[in-house]
């Protein structure tokens, strides 16, 4: 497992980064193994230090849990949280993000979601990727930092 220090020194190298839907998850419900990273990463953005990057369906995924428990009350907190946190931007999928996440799939034969989530990053010009997927270690168009493996 990626240890602080190499977190931060990752975070220092990148001024945008791409968030794998992980990562938000990770934060969101404190995981006692990778939440203390994903804490760190929050913490760099709201602090201005770093600008993450989130595709729409990064807020799909985080979302399906409290649907299917029917929480109302925590989709919107989760709702909440996620779309106003500072130095955080969602990016809608576009036809070109579709089309260039069908290349990075094709090229790397990619899963659907995890091709969406790098070619958004790709397109909003991040230079790093943080996620939990060591497949996403094929991946040359960033600098991929993956979490655990």
């Amino acid at each position: 497992m990626v240890g602080v220090a190499a977190l931060e020194g990752f975070l220092r190298k990148h001024r945008t980064i791409g968030l794998d839907s992980s990562i938000l998850i990770y934060f969101i419900q404190a995981d006692a193994v990778y939440g203390p990273l994903a804490t760190k990463i929050f913490e760099w953005m709201e602090a201005g230090r770093v600008h993450g990057i989130c595709s729409a369906l990064t807020l799909l995924e985080v979302l399906v849990q409290p649907y299917r428990r029917n929480d109302e009350e925590r989709v919107g907190q989760f709702y909440g949280l996620l779309t106003t946190y500072p130095h955080l931007t969602w990016v809608a999928l576009s036809l070109e993000i579709a089309d260039l996440g069908a290349r990075l799939r094709a090229t790397y034969r990619l899963k659907t979601p995890d091709s969406i989530l790098i070619a958004t990053a790709v397109n909003s010009e991040a230079t790093g990727f943080i996620g939990n997927d060591a497949d996403l270690k094929r991946i040359t168009e960033l600098d991929v930092l993956v979490l655990g493996k």
